[in-house]
Formats: C-alpha cells, structure tokens, sequence
C-alpha cells in the first residue's frame, strides 16, 4: 500500500504562524493544477506499482480549488495509479470555503474525508493567527458537512497561544466534542524562523510562547479527550471508534508515499525526495518533463532514526525484532542498552518487543527520540 500526497500552494492569506510553502497570489492556479496531474504521470514510477491506500490534498489551502479542479486532479490519479475501493481521500479546508454549495459539490466528488482547519471557536484567537475565518463559519461548516452526509470528519486546534486561557481552552475542547465527531488533530503553536509570528515576538508586538502554558494545555488535552473516549493514537492525534487518519498513519508506520506539486515530499524506504518550493520553478520543471526535486539517499542509520521517530509518537511504537530483522542485531542492541535506563526512569513502556512512550514522556517525545538515535 502507498499514499499520495497532492500540495496545493496557494491561500486567501498567511497565517501568522505558518511556515509551508504558499502563494497568496492565484494567477497561476490552473496552471499549477494541471503541472500536478502532469506530475503524477511522470513520477507514478516511484512508488513501484504499488495501490493507493490514501490520497490526501494538502497545503496551502487545497479547499481553494474549484470543484472542477479537484476533479481534474483525481482523474489524473485514478488515470495513473491502481487506486484501492476503500481509499481514504481527504481534503484539507478552511471554514469560509465551506460554503452549503461548496460542500454539496464535494459530496458528488470521491473526497470522502474533510479536515478542517478551526484552530479556535474565539475570534480573538482567529484574528491574533490571522485566520481568514470566524468562529460562527466554523460551526456552520461543520453542521452543513455532516447534512451533507460526510461521515469522515477531523478538525484542528491550536493550543499555546498567548490570547488562549486556560479557560478558553477548555472551552474549545468542549465546543469540540459537542460536534459529535470521530477525530482531533491538536498542536502546539510553535514560533519557526521567517514567519510573521517570528517578526512579531522579536519587534516585541505580540508575546513570546509560554512553555509551562504549551505543556498544561497540553495535559489538559489529553485528560479532557480521553475521559470522552477519544484514544491518543499519536502524540498530536486522537480518535474515537477507531478513525485512524490512514494517510497520515502510513508516515507513521513508515510506508511509502509520493508526494506531488511544489515542495512536496516522497518517501521509497530507498530515498526521500522533495520537490523545489518555487511556483514558477515547479510549472517551467514540469513543462520541460523534467520535474525538479532534491533526493537524499537513505542509510540503514537515517532509516532507523527516522522509524524511532515516528514510532515512538503512536500506541504502536517502535519492535525491537523488527529493528533486529530490519537493520541488524548490533542496532538493536544499542537501542537494548538504551532503552534500561529510559524504563528506570519511567519514560519508556516495553511490552514483550514493543516500546512506547509513558504518558508522562509524551511531552519529550522528540528528546527521547534522539537520544535512541544512531
């Protein structure tokens, strides 16, 4: 099985925290999307003639296709790949562009799973991240999806943010699950070099991140969901019924996946590529037939790492006999040795061959990760 990921680099405006590869500027928009469906044609060789399990447009703010488009696009994938019946196809989407008609017009396309971007139900908040919505169109598209008959729903929410109380984020927890759906994805606000909010704390026009905030909000989080049975399946997801995202557990369980438009990335087990983050660059590569990405070429050690990773953030977590069998006895042996002292000190779970994080380690993850590096 393999998973397809479809960028869509274009947004009414940036977000103040966001650091993805955007345009604001549409004038090429169609263009773009059919240099992706070209895309797909020239580099299906990459994921050798494995099924699509997962297809999911990403951003940028892929619900600012027309529906047209999106059409376009999924013909393009099901032209050039053996694409399974029961495939999850998600659609990332902001609220103001779920209007009744748009979302009626998705629900006579294959899209069959919208993950939307709320981030907040307090105005407040979504003007301090220079969200383009508001907080009524964010329950009303929730309310007109399901009328729509989309079953497979996931929302958004951000936390750490220095407009967001406690109080508040409580709140939007509870706002959340009065919608009555399967599937949170919930982040903390991290400041990355170049954005608008990393201009904006440095001029000292906005407050820093707070830490201990991040950190008790995200406890909160954790505790709130849980007692309304939703499962932490990975450190920023959670899900009740058992609505895993597919596409994004297949990072997670490190299965391979190509990634198509500017700045997308793809992943073989052999190598990992990534495609130039330039809008013009991406259009003049893909109409010479010469798409233009970087490629690094994977070593046992980079491949190791990188399922310690992603492992260690999931209920599935990482096999030490799969380390064994995949990588060498001499790796898992390290990690063997490592891994006592993690135990001792409470951070790390180890089941029969199985390690996963305690919940108590959940807010280093990454640290704990790099020190089992190789």
């Amino acid at each position: 099985m393999a998973g397809l990921y479809i960028h869509i680099p274009f947004c009414k405006q940036a977000c103040h925290y966001c650091n993805f590869h955007f345009s604001t500027t549409k004038k090429n928009k169609q263009q773009i999307v059919s240099a992706i469906a070209s895309e797909m044609n020239l580099r299906k060789g990459y994921l050798n003639a494995e099924s699509i399990s997962s297809i999911y447009f990403g951003g940028g703010t892929p619900s600012i296709l027309s529906v047209d488009e999106i059409k376009q696009l999924l013909n393009s994938v099901y032209d050039n790949f053996i694409v399974e019946d029961n495939v999850e196809i998600t659609l990332e989407a902001n609220p103001d562009d779920l209007t009744i008609e748009k979302i009626n017009e998705l629900a006579q396309t294959k899209i069959n799973r919208l993950s939307i971007g709320i981030q907040s139900f307090f105005d407040d908040d979504l003007i301090w991240m220079n969200r383009a919505h508001q907080s009524k169109q964010a329950l009303d598209c929730i309310s007109n999806a399901k009328k729509a008959a989309f079953e497979n729903i996931t929302i958004d929410l951000i936390y750490g943010m220095p407009t967001l109380t406690d109080e508040k984020w409580i709140a939007n927890l509870e706002m959340a699950l009065s919608l009555n759906i399967d599937h949170i994805s919930s982040y903390a606000l991290t400041v990355e070099n170049k954005t608008a909010l990393d201009y904006l704390i440095r001029q000292k026009k906005t407050l820093p991140v707070n830490e201990e905030q991040s950190a008790r909000q995200f406890e909160m989080l954790i505790s709130i969901l849980g007692k309304n049975k939703f499962e932490q399946y990975e450190i920023s997801n959670f899900a009740r019924n058992k609505k895993y995202a597919v596409h994004n557990t297949s990072y997670w369980k490190n299965e391979i996946y190509l990634g198509v438009g500017p700045s997308a990335h793809s992943f073989n087990k052999i190598t990992r590529c990534w495609n130039v983050a330039n809008n013009v660059s991406y259009l003049k590569a893909i109409e010479q037939n010469n798409p233009l990405f970087e490629t690094e070429i994977l070593t046992i050690e980079n491949r190791l790492n990188e399922y310690i990773m992603t492992g260690l953030r999931t209920i599935w977590g990482c096999d030490i006999q799969f380390v064994e069998s995949e990588f060498g006895q001499s790796y898992s042996e390290k990690i063997t040795h490592e891994i006592v002292k993690m135990q001792s000190a409470g951070l790390i779970e180890i089941k029969g061959d199985i390690l996963t994080l305690t919940p108590k380690a959940k807010l280093f993850a990454d640290k704990i990760a790099s020190d089992l590096f190789q």
